[in-house]
């Protein structure tokens, strides 16, 4: 199942690539057609708003609360069966976002005092802020409905169409940009209108492949089914839980909103960059990690589940490392590459790349977040996940406090971090201390190699970066080429040292046939 899983793996965060891809080049065209001024703002809150409701209801707890749910419908559960729960849900959870996205169309003016109260003070702002929420709040309905589609085919196997899916956003968006600007008259409500046709076109493209799968639900609203009744249960505590996280982002653009015009935008832009190796791999993983967790859970097998665990710890450490190391050596060449044209000032490059490494320092904690949750969900433990992100949000609103005035949007892109690293090692500690994981051996040596070879990197990535100004005043074809040169030496030495410390491909894989699948 190692070879299994890592092939997975490899699709979804080759296909998670081509996502991340497409969306630097969509926020390259943000970047050009807005730069980081008020409209740029505008936009940035009225998506985040869907956004936070998205990861609450769709990827954060639907996601979690469904997957174990229909996982062990597919293993015990005649085929009759699993169909009418899909169809019960499908219609609950639709009646439930369509009275949710029309209260969020009513009660857009408060929605952005909460989020965004610096907006108050300049009216012009705020009303854009909201006239674009009210466009883009209906992508929830179509985007929640997507990552029901997109639990489906993952616990099927099926992992390449939803990871592909997002690519339909960022398509949409440039199109947006470099077309229903000018005919709109403001990039803003042009982009926020891309937002909703891109909803729309991302829930019709799943509707052939979950044809194909025969798991394509026909909504019920009538009646009623254990199954789905057991999803909203556990999606109560997990959407606090996933409620509590987004916390963290709301904290920043609340105090951003206070800070000079462009914050918002700076740590929009930081935090696209971050996301990068983010979701190529982190997220890849724990969208394989979930429904094979949760099959391995059903069938009571602790010890192939604890393997699972390790295994993907391994993997992180080995991809993840690295990345951070590289993000912080070379925010500046990074970030000036990626956006400093058109409307991009060389100070909003400075801004953004301060904020970038801030965030970077965070993003192994924020990858294995992303790992270790679902060694809680697959076992359809929703509440200790709450607990844990609780706590870590009190950690990132003090240190937002303590940080923001001194450091500005830099100190809240650190209290993010900071915040992330917290609950990475709460959710390992209780995994240990419950017995669910045990870390097999040489971890020691194995962190070790790792630190070793990324220190390597980082001094030879450092060395070649030079002084940043160089970056801020070269054509943007000399930063490309120089900058792909420098990562590609860096990705070259890394894995030199790794290969002479005694690391080989044929210990990151599992061989208990208990993975058999």
């Amino acid at each position: 199942m190692s070879r299994k899983l890592l092939k997975s793996t490899l699709v979804v965060g080759g296909m998670t690539l081509l996502s991340r891809i497409s969306g630097l080049v969509r926020d390259i065209v943000f970047a050009y057609v807005m730069g980081s001024g008020l409209v740029a703002d505008a936009f940035f809150v009225a998506f985040r708003i869907p956004n936070f409701f998205r990861r609450i209801f769709a990827e954060g707890a639907f996601a979690q609360a469904f997957v174990p749910v229909y996982s062990e419908y597919r293993e015990r559960r005649a085929v009759e069966d699993t169909q009418r729960f899909l169809d019960h849900m499908a219609g609950r959870l639709g009646g439930v976002l369509v009275l949710l996205t029309v209260l969020g169309i009513w009660a857009a003016p408060a929605m952005v005092t909460v989020i965004a109260p610096g907006f108050l003070d300049q009216p012009d702002k705020f009303q854009l802020t909201v006239d674009a929420l009210r466009i883009t709040f209906p992508y929830l309905l179509c985007i929640s409905l997507v990552a029901m589609a997109a639990g489906i085919l993952n616990s099927c196997g099926r992992f390449a169409a939803p990871a592909v899916t997002p690519v339909l956003l960022n398509l949409f968006l440039i199109g947006a940009a470099v077309w229903l600007t000018p005919v709109i008259g403001n990039a803003a409500l042009a982009l926020s209108v891309g937002v909703l046709l891109a909803g729309l076109a991302q829930l019709l493209f799943q509707v052939p492949f979950l044809a194909r799968e025969r798991a394509l639900p026909r909504p019920r609203v009538r009646g009623a089914d254990a199954g789905v009744k057991r999803v909203f249960g556990l999606m109560l505590p997990a959407v606090f839980g996933a409620s509590v996280a987004q916390i963290n982002i709301l904290v920043n653009t609340l105090l951003a909103s206070f800070l000079v015009t462009g914050s918002v935008s700076w740590l929009y832009y930081a935090d696209r960059v971050m996301e990068f190796p983010l979701g190529v791999f982190g997220i890849a993983l724990a969208t394989v990690m979930l429904p094979n967790l949760s099959r391995l859970h059903a069938r009571s097998d602790g010890n192939a589940f604890s393997n699972l665990l390790d295994w993907a710890l391994r993997w992180v450490f080995l991809i993840a490392t690295p990345a951070c190391v590289g993000l912080m050596v070379l925010a500046e060449p990074v970030v000036s590459t990626l956006f400093q044209h058109g409307a991009t000032t060389p100070d909003d490059v400075r801004r953004m790349a301060q904020a970038l490494v801030a965030f970077a320092f965070g993003l192994l904690g924020f990858v294995l977040v992303k790992v270790l949750a679902p060694g809680f969900f697959a076992r359809q433990d929703t509440r200790t996940p709450v607990r844990v992100a609780v706590i870590a949000v009190v950690v990132n609103i003090v240190m937002s406090l303590l940080l923001v005035w001194p450091l500005a949007h830099v100190g809240l892109a650190l209290a993010t971090s900071i915040a992330a690293w917290v609950n990475a090692g709460l959710l390992w500690h209780l995994l240990r201390g419950r017995g669910i994981y045990q870390p097999a051996g040489h971890w020691g040596a194995f962190m070790l190699k790792v630190m070793t070879a990324a220190l390597v990197m980082g001094g030879l990535l450092w060395w070649g970066a030079g002084d940043a100004d160089n970056w801020r005043v070269a054509g943007a074809l000399q930063r490309a080429g120089r900058l792909a040169l420098w990562i590609t030496l860096g990705a070259g030495a890394y894995f030199f040292v790794i290969l002479v410390c005694g690391i080989r491909p044929r210990h990151l894989i599992l061989k208990q046939a208990d993975f058999e699948t």
